[in-house]
C-alpha cells in the first residue's frame, strides 16, 4: 500500500480491498476526487487479477506485479494519442475487445483515466457493455468530480471517492484557481503576473498546493466545456463556467484543460514550481 502515497487508506483503497477479499468488488467502479486516481485505479484493476486467496490484492503474486507495473495483458488503459478526446472508434474497439476472453487473468480490466475525455457520444456507446457485458470484463472509470461521466453511467457504477489531504485550505484553492481561469479567458500578460506573484509570494508556494490549485482549474474548465456541449455544469463551477465558456471557444478551452492536467501531473515529479509556472504562463497566454 506504501506505493500509493496520498491515498487514504481506510476508504477508497481500503474499500476496495474489502470488497475484493469478499467477493463483492463491482466490475464497474468511478473512482473520484483530486489525486493519484491512475494509480488507485491500477490497484482496483490488481484486486481484479489477484490470484491470492486472501488479502487481495496482495501485491506479491504475478498478476499483482504485473498489473500494478501496468504490464498485464489482460488490463487496457484506453487512450487516444492522436485526438485531444477518445475518439469514438476507440471506444468502439475497447467495448469490443471486452467480449474476447482473458488471456491469463481472471478478468479483462479497461481503465479510463479521465471522464473528462469521454465525451457524451461515447460514453453513450460504453453503456450496455457496462451494464450487460460478459461476466469477466470489468471497467473503472476516474474523474476528479463524478458528474463528468454522465447520470446514465453513473448509475450503473459503484463510486468510490479518493480524498487527498489538502496541503492549502480550500477556500484559498479555490481563490487562487478561480482568479487563474478568469486571467486565462483575459489573456493579454494576466496569467504570466499572477503566475510570477505565485512564485514569489512571501507563504511558498509547494508542489503539492500548486497542483490543488490546478486540479481545481482543470475542473473548472471541463465544466465550461459542459456547457458547451449542452450538459449541465456542477453548481460549484457554475458561474465560473459560464464566464470561461462566453470568453473562449471550444479548441480554446479543450487545450486549457489539456494544459492544466500536464503541468498537474508535472507536480509529482521533481519539477520546480517555478519552472512549472512559468511554462504554465506561456501556454495560457498563447490561448488568446
Amino acid at each position: 500500500m506504501e506505493a500509493f502515497g496520498a491515498i487514504e487508506k481506510e476508504s477508497a483503497a481500503g474499500r476496495i480491498r474489502d470488497a475484493a477479499e469478499h467477493g463483492t468488488l463491482s466490475h464497474a467502479l468511478l473512482l473520484t476526487g483530486r489525486g493519484d486516481l491512475p494509480s488507485l485505479a491500477r490497484y482496483a484493476a490488481a484486486a481484479h487479477e489477484c490470484a491470492s486467496p486472501r488479502g487481495r490484492p496482495c501485491g506479491a503474486c504475478p498478476d499483482c506485479r504485473k498489473a500494478l507495473r501496468g504490464v498485464h495483458p489482460d488490463i487496457v488503459t484506453v487512450r487516444d494519442d492522436e485526438h485531444k478526446f477518445l475518439s469514438a472508434d476507440v471506444v468502439r474497439a475497447a467495448r469490443s475487445d471486452a467480449w474476447i476472453r482473458p488471456n491469463e487473468g481472471a478478468r479483462k480490466v479497461y481503465i479510463f483515466p479521465d471522464c473528462a475525455l469521454l465525451t457524451a457520444q461515447d460514453q453513450n456507446i460504453l453503456l450496455k457493455v457496462v451494464e450487460e457485458g460478459p461476466p469477466y470484463a470489468a471497467f473503472v472509470f476516474c474523474a476528479e468530480n463524478a458528474s463528468m461521466a454522465l447520470r446514465t453511467l453513473r448509475s450503473r457504477c459503484v463510486e468510490l471517492k479518493l480524498r487527498l489531504a489538502e496541503s492549502a485550505p480550500r477556500n484559498v484553492v479555490a481563490e487562487r484557481g478561480e482568479e487563474l481561469c478568469r486571467r486565462a479567458a483575459h489573456g493579454r500578460g494576466a496569467v504570466a503576473e499572477m503566475c510570477a506573484r505565485l512564485e514569489s509570494g512571501k507563504k511558498k508556494l509547494t508542489r503539492e498546493d500548486l497542483q490543488e490549485i490546478l486540479s481545481w482549474c482543470r475542473e473548472a474548465f471541463a465544466a465550461a466545456l459542459f456547457l458547451l456541449y449542452g450538459r449541465e455544469a456542477p453548481e460549484e463551477f457554475r458561474t465560473l463556467a459560464r464566464y470561461l465558456a462566453e470568453n473562449l471557444d471550444k479548441t480554446q478551452i479543450a487545450a486549457a484543460l489539456d494544459a492544466f492536467g500536464r503541468y498537474r501531473r508535472d507536480c509529482d515529479t521533481a519539477v520546480g514550481v517555478g519552472h512549472v509556472l512559468g511554462a504554465l504562463a506561456a501556454e495560457l497566454e498563447g490561448l488568446r
